[in-house]
C-alpha cells in the first residue's frame, strides 16, 4: 500500500512538473544579455546574422514557457522588458530583410506572441503588463520597437538587481541625447520625438512633458521654448552591410545613430506613407517651347501647371487622397520670357483655371517589396472647352484622365540611390476616340551629402501609342532640401525635346519647384 502511494504522488508530481511553465531564473537572463552583447552595436541589430539562430530561438521558447508565480516585482518587469525586446528582435529576423516593422499589418496591435503562458500582442505586453501595472514612464526609453526612431537598444539586458539603476540610466541617456531630444538655443525651440506625442499621459499630460524632461536633463530647456514632435524614423534598426558602428543622418533634419541615410527620403518617395499620416504636395511645372521653323524661331508658348496632390494613410500599405490641377496658359511672340504667363504681360493669348480634379490611391502590394507602390488617378475636367475654341486657347483635355505610376527605388550605398517609375497614361477619355495613350519610364539617380540634402539627375522617355507614333524625351537635375521634419522643398530643370521640335529646329524647358508637408 505504502508503495502505491508512493508511486502515486512521485508520478503526479512529475505531471505537475510537466504541466507547470518553466521558472524564469538568472540562466534566462544570463542568456538574453549574452544574446544583446553578442548582436547589439551601437544600438543597431545584426539581423543578418539571425535567421534561424538557436540562441534566439531558445530564448523566444523560454519567454513563452515562462512561469512567474512566485517571483516579485523586479523580475517581473525586467523579465517583460526582456522579453518585448527580443519578441521584437525575432519578429524582424523572421521576416528579413524587412525596411519597416509598419510594413507588417498588426504589427504591434493584433499580432499575437506567447510569452509565460498568455497570448499577447506587443501593445499589451507594453501598456498592461508594465505601464498599466507599474506606471513608470521610464519604460518608454527601454522598449524598443525595432524602429531607428526608438532610444537605442542596449547591449545588454534588465536584470532584476539593477533594474532601478538601468532605468534611470537609459531615460538619462536618452534625454540628454541631443538627437533624440532636438534643442536650438538660439531659436528657443526643442524637437521632441512623437514618443511624447503618443504617450502624453504618461509624462502627466502634454503641458508637462518638458517639465519631465527636465527631471533628467543636465541642460534643462527653458520654460518659454517652443516645442513640436519630428516625424518618427520608423526604419528598421540594423546594423548595415559592412557598416558596423557607423553613423549617418536622419530624414528628419537630425543626426541619429541610423545607417542609410536616404532610407526614409525613399520611405515618401516610392512607398506608401504609414497609417494616420498624411501627405500634402504642391508641385508647379512650368513648360515653355519656342516654335517657328529652322530658318527662326517665331513664337512662344507657357503652360503652368499646379498640381495639388493630398493623401492620408488609412493602412501602412493603403493610402488615398485627391488630385487637383489649376493651368495657365499664353502664347506670345518673341522675344518673350518663359514667365510672362504668370503675368501675362507679353500674350497674344491666354487662358488660366481649375481643369482636373478627381481621386487618387496608393498602394503597397506586398511587404516583401516596401520599396514598390502602385499610385492611381482618375481625374475629371472641370470647365467646357478646355481644348480650345477660336478664341481661346488649349488648356487641357476635354475628357477624363486615368494615370497610373508604378514606383520603386534601390539602394546602392548610404549615399546614393536609384528611383524608378514607369506609368501608363490614358487621356481624353469618354470623347469618342482615345486621344492619347502613352508610357512613360523615368529613372532618377539621387546623392545624399547630408541629412536634409538631395541632389539628382533625371531622365525621361515617353512613347505615345498612337496611329502616327510620336514621344517626347526630357532629361534634366535637380535638388531637394528639408527646412523643417515634415517640409521639403523641391526643384527641377529639365531639357525637352521630340519629334516635332527636332524637325522645325524648336526648343523646349520646364523649370519645377514643388513642396511637400507630411504629417
Amino acid at each position: 500500500m505504502k508503495f502505491k502511494v508512493f508511486t502515486f504522488s512521485f508520478l503526479m508530481g512529475i505531471a505537475l512538473q510537466i504541466n507547470a511553465g518553466t521558472t524564469i531564473g538568472d540562466d534566462f537572463f544570463d542568456k538574453a544579455n549574452s544574446f544583446f552583447s553578442n548582436n547589439v552595436t551601437d544600438g543597431l541589430i545584426k539581423y543578418d546574422q539571425l535567421k534561424n539562430n538557436v540562441k534566439l530561438d531558445d530564448l523566444i521558447r523560454q519567454i513563452a514557457e515562462a512561469d512567474l508565480s512566485g517571483k516579485n516585482k523586479n523580475e517581473i518587469q525586467t523579465f517583460y522588458i526582456n522579453s518585448y525586446n527580443l519578441l521584437v528582435i525575432n519578429a524582424i529576423a523572421e521576416r528579413y530583410p524587412l525596411k519597416s516593422v509598419m510594413d507588417v499589418n498588426g504589427f504591434f496591435d493584433s499580432k499575437k506572441r506567447r510569452i509565460a503562458g498568455e497570448n499577447l500582442t506587443l501593445n499589451q505586453i507594453e501598456k498592461q503588463k508594465l505601464l498599466k501595472v507599474y506606471n513608470d514612464a521610464r519604460f518608454h526609453f527601454v522598449l524598443v520597437c525595432g524602429a531607428k526612431g526608438c532610444p537605442p537598444i542596449t547591449n545588454f539586458a534588465y536584470s532584476p538587481d539593477k533594474l532601478e539603476m538601468q532605468l534611470q540610466q537609459q531615460t538619462r541617456k536618452a534625454l540628454n541625447d541631443p538627437t533624440f531630444i532636438k534643442v536650438n538655443n538660439a531659436n528657443k525651440s526643442v524637437e521632441l520625438s512623437q514618443i511624447f506625442d503618443w504617450y502624453s499621459s504618461d509624462f502627466g499630460g502634454k503641458k508637462n512633458v518638458i517639465n519631465y524632461i527636465n527631471k533628467f536633463r543636465s541642460d534643462k530647456i527653458g520654460n518659454d521654448f517652443k516645442s513640436n514632435f519630428y516625424k518618427y524614423d520608423w526604419s528598421v534598426n540594423k546594423v548595415s552591410d559592412g557598416m558596423g558602428s557607423a553613423k549617418s543622418k536622419d530624414h528628419n533634419g537630425g543626426t541619429t545613430p541610423i545607417v542609410s541615410s536616404n532610407s526614409a527620403a525613399r520611405y515618401v518617395t516610392s512607398a506608401a506613407i504609414p497609417k494616420g499620416t498624411t501627405e500634402t504636395k504642391l508641385f508647379n511645372n512650368l513648360y515653355t517651347q519656342r516654335t517657328g521653323s529652322k530658318e527662326a524661331l517665331t513664337s512662344r508658348s507657357n503652360f503652368f501647371t499646379s498640381s495639388l496632390s493630398f493623401l492620408y494613410g488609412f493602412t501602412n500599405r493603403f493610402n488615398a487622397g485627391f488630385d487637383l490641377r489649376y493651368r495657365r496658359v499664353s502664347n506670345a511672340n518673341l522675344p518673350s520670357s518663359p514667365f510672362g504667363v504668370l503675368t501675362n504681360r507679353e500674350a497674344v493669348s491666354r487662358r488660366d483655371g481649375f481643369t482636373q480634379v478627381g481621386p487618387k490611391i496608393r498602394w503597397a502590394p506586398t511587404a516583401a517589396l516596401p520599396n514598390f507602390s502602385v499610385q492611381s488617378s482618375f481625374t475629371f475636367p472641370l470647365g467646357s472647352n478646355l481644348e480650345g475654341t477660336n478664341d481661346q486657347p488649349y488648356i487641357d483635355w476635354d475628357g477624363a484622365t486615368w494615370f497610373t505610376q508604378l514606383f520603386n527605388d534601390f539602394t546602392l550605398n548610404d549615399n546614393f540611390s536609384v528611383f524608378t517609375e514607369v506609368d501608363v497614361v490614358l487621356e481624353d477619355i469618354g470623347q469618342g476616340d482615345l486621344n492619347r495613350f502613352s508610357t512613360p519610364g523615368t529613372v532618377i539617380f539621387s546623392y545624399f551629402p547630408n541629412p536634409k540634402t538631395t541632389f539628382y539627375t533625371l531622365a525621361s522617355y515617353s512613347p505615345f501609342w498612337q496611329e502616327n507614333y510620336d514621344y517626347f524625351a526630357q532629361a534634366g537635375v535637380g535638388a531637394k532640401y528639408q527646412i523643417t521634419p515634415d517640409f521639403e522643398v523641391e526643384l527641377l530643370y529639365t531639357g525637352f525635346t521630340n519629334q516635332f521640335l527636332i524637325e522645325t529646329g524648336g526648343d523646349a524647358a520646364t523649370f519645377n519647384i514643388g513642396v511637400r508637408y507630411s504629417k
